[in-house]
């Protein structure tokens, strides 16, 4: 049995996901990090026995809750059974409404078979291409695919790429250059939206071909990171005029994830066939994760990521992968909360079931981005090239607003901090500004929607109370009495992120309003609030423990 526990946890570990998150190999740093938390593991102690019942009763309670919910048997089902297809699951529907995930879910086979295909291709091409380097291969293979995902639009995509190289490469001085590529950059994304489907008088262009994914701007945001990406590594290079170059050559071996960001690259490295093989490459275009230009070009060109040695944790990462699908179609084949959310269809719900219709609507979001993203950096790690793992933290294992946003979206979060960020000034004097500056610029590149830019905004506001918490109470920190009161600031925490995100992408204003109104407005409402912070409360000291059971390891993630 301990055998099987063991095999459980390293299989659901943070080094199984990516080796970033291995322990340190510096003793000093290790064991700096082990010293920080007791060493005495708290998990056979009378309090998480009793932490154990509390999840052996809550849990079950919140999956049964969501499916009476969203289930046939609740009468608001004929407002959404429109909404469900044929699923394969025991003969029942599947709620495949999320458009965005039903895109990914309908053109699975498809991309399986480009996967292998591209990676049966790059094979061949290595046998007989000797010492060429690897972006020619993807510099090829991208513009072929790039064609025959968008067609002509792929037209408009290469109007962008090229006027943001222009912007880099002629524009002589640093400031002027760095300004316009980011005023050019920002107003792509106001002319996409509002200019998608203009037409410009070509028939060839207008009606032509438009490719397996007609619309082209729906993925071209991950493209704009990209574009930026090149241009600010390269203007950086320029500016130090090679200097870099005569006393670090000899150094492009075994760079570390971070110093890979900085990688010491000739000048020569910054051009325009590297710069569209990245732009192009094929197995993260659609989603990512984001990798840097520096980044791309060392793995591609000086170290390529020794995919013999790594075989294994590759296949215990697909293992991960399909684990997850599963889940995503046992929640779909058993909660229809998307397709409740999108009819509003919750007259009558206890505030218990909007909740758990709110939560499970949060969890599928988590999944239907976290699972193309697994996908295709599995392909990439199949390809070679290791990027940074996207999603390290169950949505569910979060307590703190600002660790949450480190957990979420990963190589998305290290491309705002180096390029956003750190250059503003990071966490120092304006550090709430630069956040406010930070979470504006997530929310206009997920979409140009009010909505969204007021949800940037709720969030910069809720981190306000976590950051000064933790700068009041900070001394108090090896009381015995601190971990409690850390418990109660990640309930409050937790209902935050929950309202904040529940507006943003679930219920929307009125659905989060209405819950708002039945939890403290009537008496049901109000018991299921205090009994709902209790478990949180639960919650939140089964996630301090599982943290300091890695940093007992030596691991700290900082999320």
């Amino acid at each position: 049995m301990s055998n099987l526990v063991n095999h459980l946890k390293d299989f659901f570990s943070l080094e199984t996901l990516d080796g970033r998150l291995k322990p340190s190999e510096n003793q000093l740093k290790r064991q700096a990090i082990i010293n920080r938390v007791n060493p005495q593991s708290r998990w056979s102690s009378l309090e998480f026995k009793l932490y154990g019942v509390v999840f052996a009763i809550i849990v079950p309670l919140m999956f049964k809750t969501g499916m009476d919910a969203s289930n046939e048997t609740n009468p608001n089902y004929p407002r959404f059974a429109h909404l469900l297809s044929n699923g394969w699951m025991w003969g029942r529907k599947v709620d495949n409404s999320d458009q965005q995930y039903r895109f990914f879910r309908d053109n699975f086979l498809m991309l399986c078979g480009l996967i292998s295909i591209h990676c049966l291709l790059r094979r061949i091409v290595n046998i007989f291409s000797g010492t060429r380097k690897r972006t020619y291969f993807d510099f090829g293979f991208g513009i072929l695919f790039l064609i025959g995902a968008h067609g002509v639009n792929c037209l408009k995509i290469f109007i962008h790429i090229l006027i943001s190289f222009s912007i880099a490469h002629y524009i002589p001085s640093y400031k002027i250059a760095i300004t316009l590529v980011w005023i050019f950059v920002i107003s792509t994304l106001f002319i996409n939206h509002h200019f998608r489907n203009f037409k410009i008088g070509v028939s060839l262009v207008d009606d032509g071909f438009k490719g397996i994914i007609a619309r082209w701007d729906v993925f071209f945001n991950f493209t704009l990171l990209r574009m930026l990406s090149y241009a600010l590594d390269y203007l950086e290079k320029k500016r130090q005029n090679g200097n870099l170059l005569e006393k670090s050559n000899s150094n492009l071996s075994n760079l570390d994830d971070r110093q890979r960001l900085e990688a010491p690259l000739p000048i020569s490295d910054y051009n325009i066939i590297n710069y569209i093989a990245y732009i192009t490459y094929t197995p993260l275009f659609i989603a990512g994760p984001i990798i840097t230009f520096n980044d791309y070009i060392y793995q591609s060109n000086y170290q390529q990521l020794a995919t013999v040695t790594n075989y294994k944790r590759t296949f215990i990462y697909f293992l991960r992968l399909m684990f997850c699908i599963f889940v995503m179609e046992f929640i779909l084949h058993h909660m229809y909360v998307v397709a409740v959310s999108k009819t509003k269809a919750w007259n009558g719900d206890s505030p218990f079931q909007i909740s758990m219709i709110g939560m499970f609507n949060l969890n599928i979001i988590w999944l239907k981005l976290l699972i193309p993203w697994r996908l295709f950096r599995f392909w990439s790690l199949l390809d070679g090239i290791d990027p940074p793992e996207n999603m390290i933290r169950c949505m569910d294992n979060n307590f703190s607003a600002v660790a949450f946003w480190r957990a979420w979206h990963r190589s998305y979060n290290k491309w705002i901090v180096r390029y956003i960020y750190i250059p503003l000034g990071g966490g120092g004097k304006y550090r709430i500004l630069n956040s406010l500056f930070v979470f504006s610029f997530v929310a206009i590149w997920h979409d140009i929607e009010l909505r969204l830019l007021m949800w940037g905004w709720l969030v910069v506001i809720f981190l306000l109370p976590e950051i000064l918490a933790t700068y009041a109470f900070k001394r108090y920190q090896e009381e015995s009495w601190f971990r409690y009161l850390c418990g109660f600031g990640a309930v409050i925490n937790i209902w935050m992120m929950m309202i904040a995100n529940l507006f943003g992408f679930c219920l929307g204003k009125d659905g989060t309003l209405h819950l708002l109104h039945d939890l403290f407005r009537t008496f049901s409402g109000i018991q299921f609030f205090i009994l709902s912070s209790g478990a949180l409360f639960v919650a939140s000291q089964v996630m301090f423990e599982l943290r300091e059971n890695e940093m007992r390891r030596g691991i700290n993630v900082k999320c």
